[in-house]
């Protein structure tokens, strides 16, 4: 029986990867801290006999009982506005020590090792679509740099434990993403746009709304991540994953109404945040070729099926 951990397993990604592992026969272990994961979010877990879980900082030293693993995910980090800025010096020393941490496990055990990083390490690209070799343009001294600089840190580290340890290690970019367990409070745009159109406020946009997005649905990233970790030679590579479906905000705002029930439901224009990048779509070229992945969740359907999760709970 397959061993994953899975850092970061109560978050909004990380429970969804731990459902599809359950799902597939694995042994799971879940660690997490609960800064911005929740434990409801594997509460449905917590009995099963095949998963276990660790509220761990994997800033610390790891838990002397993990036992051997095949696969170890490092999604262990805050990843919205309000959860990496609120949290900020933690973003930065679980995308730094707790990467090492995580990179000295899965050398000792001989796991294969996938770290989440972001589309973030591209900034406000000057190149669109962004392809994998872009290097980015990335403000290191900002209030989002915390995130975006710690996820290039992480990535740095990756690729030298790679190279002077031969950790069977690689890296994913992962674009815009939502669905049900994202948070309501996160600051994002989905999350934000949702929750104030089902309670009947204004729907908040930043900018003119000409800014764009590609929004991928979970259960897609998910099987992106698998496809990463389990596709032979994949070691020292780099993805991207995300939907390559560009949307610009106020169309997104507009859509959101409409699936809401709200059409009537006035958009207020707010100044764009600092360092707010202007355009976003992934380039996902290689992990058609070399992973056969591509999302199969419309834009649409994700919606609506993420909009019934919000409305259960407001």
């Amino acid at each position: 029986m397959k061993h994953s951990i899975v850092a970061g397993g109560a978050g909004f990604v990380g429970s969804h990867l731990c459902d599809f592992l359950i799902g597939h026969g694995h042994r799971v272990t879940c660690l997490d801290n609960l800064i911005t994961g929740k434990k409801e979010n594997i509460g449905h877990l917590l009995g099963h006999p095949r998963f276990r879980f660790i509220q761990r900082d994997v800033t610390k030293p790891l838990p002397s009982g993990l036992g051997k693993a095949h696969y170890v995910f490092h999604l262990a980090s805050p990843a919205s506005p309000v959860g990496y800025m609120t949290y900020s010096i933690e973003t930065i020393l679980t995308n730094s020590i707790g990467t090492q941490n995580l990179l000295v496990y899965s050398q000792k055990s001989g796991a294969k090792f996938l770290f989440a990083s972001t589309s973030e390490v591209y900034g406000n690209p000057a190149v669109h679509p962004q392809v994998e070799t872009y290097w980015g343009n990335v403000n290191s001294f900002g209030p989002r740099s915390c995130y975006d600089e710690s996820k290039r840190l992480g990535e740095a580290l990756v690729y030298e434990y790679l190279h002077k340890h031969k950790v069977n290690a690689r890296l994913v970019r992962i674009f815009n993403t939502y669905g049900p367990r994202l948070n309501e409070n996160d600051g994002r745009v989905v999350s934000n746009l949702i929750t104030q159109a089902l309670k009947g406020r204004p729907l908040t946009i930043y900018g003119d709304g000409s800014q764009t997005r590609s929004f991928c649905f979970v259960t897609d990233l998910v099987r992106g991540l698998w496809k990463v970790i389990s596709t032979p030679h994949t070691a020292g590579e780099v993805f991207n994953l995300g939907n390559p479906q560009e949307t610009s905000i106020l169309r997104f705002a507009r859509l959101v109404k409409e699936l809401c029930g709200k059409p009537g439901a006035k958009i207020v224009k707010k100044p764009l945040p600092q360092d707010d990048p202007i355009k976003r779509r992934p380039d996902i070229t290689k992990a058609k070729k070399r992973l056969g992945w591509k999302p199969e969740i419309p834009l649409k359907e994700g919606l609506r099926l993420t909009i019934n999760w919000y409305r259960s709970r407001i």
